[in-house]
């Protein structure tokens, strides 16, 4: 019997990198981990065959922990939040060459830098839905109770506005109410936007997360959690619809429990359901 194949994990924070190594376990792997510093869950040394811990932008010393463990596949999981690029940014000379050349800072273009940078290295890097398994997202109801017409109709209007958000690489989740805006993800990340929306609204806010309309699946595929509920429950907005099959679920058995605390509706939407309203 042979060894296992050998595969990499860019592991950020949250729990994803950890769902994402359970899963890869059960493919037979031999995970290596490259791991953010400012960002990933110390957990991650127990399901891992080795971990090397790097600040963000240390690309060149990523490529040498793949090359020293035998890899040329690697996954990426979980999000490196974008402020670090501005506080706690350690680019070597690889990663500061390749940001001179971006033509912008927006989230797609510094990942297409990185992932071409492991390209050129002879490191290939992998769809994050490919052995994602039951954390991919299904249509229709999937936690909670049934939503109603009101909220089918603010959804479908939340899907259209998101996916042109999501276009334009602000942010991939907005809050909608009777048909209006009533915050946009940018920066600060999904769970601010859900304050604020939940702040202006009262009690009925609908949180749409989608893909984006070219959503590259080797990284930042929408994905939510507890932590989403949690946010939800404290601003009071009770209904959550993801695109269906283009968004994780992590810790599923978390979100069912919190789902029936809460009172909340999270519901799998496609743009044929939305065109068809």
């Amino acid at each position: 019997m042979g060894d296992p194949p050998k595969i990499g994990l860019i592991a950020g924070y949250g729990s994803f990198p950890l769902e994402m190594a359970a899963e890869l376990n059960k493919f037979g792997y031999e995970i290596h981990v490259v791991a953010v510093r400012e960002e990933t869950s110390p957990d991650i040394e127990s399901v891992a065959t080795s971990v090397c811990w790097l600040h963000v932008g240390q690309i060149g010393a990523m490529i040498k922990a793949f090359k020293n463990a035998g890899v040329s596949e690697v996954v990426m999981a979980g999000k490196v939040k974008k402020l670090h690029l501005f506080r706690n940014f350690r680019p070597d000379f690889i990663a500061l060459k390749s940001l001179m050349n971006l033509p912008d800072r927006r989230d797609d273009s510094i990942m297409l830098g990185v992932t071409g940078i492991l390209a050129d290295a002879g490191i290939t890097v992998l769809s994050q839905i490919e052995h994602s398994g039951e954390m991919i997202a299904g249509k229709g109801l999937l936690f909670g109770k049934k939503i109603n017409s009101k909220q089918l109709k603010d959804a479908c209007f939340g899907f259209v506005q998101a996916k042109a958000v999501a276009g334009m690489d602000i942010g991939q989740t907005v809050v909608v109410q009777d048909q209006a805006m009533l915050a946009v993800e940018a920066i600060e990340g999904t769970d601010e936007a859900i304050k604020r929306g939940g702040s202006l609204g009262n009690g009925k806010a609908v949180v749409v997360k989608v893909a984006k309309p070219d959503q590259d699946l080797r990284f930042d595929v929408p994905a939510f959690g507890p932590d989403t509920l949690k946010i939800m429950h404290t601003s009071g907005c009770k209904t959550l619809v993801v695109e269906a099959e283009a968004t994780l679920m992590l810790e599923r058995q978390k979100i069912a429990d919190l789902v029936k605390q809460y009172d909340i509706s999270v519901y799998g939407m496609t743009k044929d359901e939305v065109d068809s309203q």
